[in-house]
């Protein structure tokens, strides 16, 4: 980790919160969480304040570690983890079917690296929705630095109601993102009324698999991690998913769960067993290397007390890789449905 990684890293820390208030809020967002007392309707009835505290603390861990596209992808031998992530993103536009001149939504778009690539790729003009204004502000510079300002733009909302007229999009698609949604009819729902008849949203979502057993504490245990280090309400299992999307209206193209077939591991970046040069920040040895160097900075001023609670967020990616092995998480259970025409 570089001195000026190092220190752009601890500015970013926190988001728009005062660097006073990071510690406050790390304790604030983890008391959500049955880990420290919470309950899953709480989460869900406090989903906004619950995902915005989650962004704002760790949006500047994940570029720093990620880059600008915040997701997991299918990966073949030979090839990076960024080549990956790029194609993952080319394969939803392509399913869409994506053309200039169209205008698509990107549901919970992060700081808007996938809006970016697939704008670039399709020639299509993206809008992101967003809830978190540090998010959304990265996202504008990003842009502007990128030059995609004429073709992608955000607007600062809660996807479950969003501030657009029936039927205005001619495609959309999120990755990653309506995991957060604290109820997975309600934001379909809103997605099918803003999207034109005919045209079609394409996703990939976290969900638990068939393998999952609700009986089993350590299944249980994995799955309260994750919920815990990524700021999700409650994690659905594909077949609620699907329920979901044909309760919303929506007409079922095709549905993959593709870290079943990936080539290597989807949660291969995290596994401590692994070492890796080109994406070494996100391997074990880098992300000890981050901590360490978090908390000292922490301990110079340079970075708000609280940024190593933070940072240590980072336990989640060893229950990531956990419900991997376990074959009972996926990151990636892809659909493409269609809205009817009438």
């Amino acid at each position: 980790m570089s001195k000026s990684g190092a220190l752009d890293l601890a500015s970013g820390v926190g988001g728009k919160l005062q660097k006073k208030q990071v510690l406050s809020t790390v304790q604030r967002y983890e008391k959500y969480h049955i880990h420290h007392g919470g309950d899953e309707e709480e989460r869900k009835a406090n989903y906004k304040d619950m995902v915005n505290k989650y962004y704002d603390l760790v949006t500047s861990f994940y570029e720093y570690g990620w880059g600008e596209s915040f997701h997991f992808a299918a990966r073949w031998k030979g090839e990076s983890l960024r080549e990956s992530i790029k194609r993952h993103e080319h394969f939803i536009a392509l399913q869409l079917d994506l053309k200039p001149g169209q205008k698509v939504l990107d549901v919970g778009c992060g700081i808007g690296g996938p809006l970016r690539e697939i704008a670039r790729f399709s020639g299509a003009s993206i809008t992101g929705i967003n809830n978190n204004e540090y998010q959304i502000t990265r996202g504008k510079e990003l842009n502007r630095i990128g030059e995609v300002d004429e073709t992608c733009n955000y607007v600062k909302a809660d996807f479950m109601k969003m501030p657009f007229s029936d039927n205005t999009f001619d495609a959309i698609f999120a990755i990653e993102a309506t995991c957060h949604a604290p109820d997975a009819v309600d934001c379909y729902k809103e997605i099918y009324r803003v999207l034109k008849p005919g045209q079609c949203f394409a996703a990939y979502e976290w969900c638990i698999t068939d393998s999952f057993d609700p009986l089993n504490q350590e299944h249980q245990r994995i799955k309260g991690e994750v919920e815990l280090g990524n700021g999700l309400p409650g994690i659905r299992s594909k077949g609620q998913c699907l329920e979901a999307l044909k309760v919303a209206g929506f007409e079922i193209i095709w549905e993959e769960d593709f870290a079943v077939n990936s080539p290597l591991p989807w949660y291969l970046p995290l596994d401590k067993n692994q070492f890796s040069l080109a994406s070494f920040r996100v391997t074990a040895f880098g992300r000890f290397i981050t901590r360490n160097m978090v908390k000292t900075l922490e301990f110079l001023g340079l970075a708000p007390e609280g940024s190593q609670r933070v940072q240590s967020l980072e336990q989640a990616a060893d229950a990531l890789v956990e419900g991997g092995r376990k074959g009972i998480f996926s990151p990636m259970y892809f659909f493409l449905v269609q809205k009817p025409h009438s």
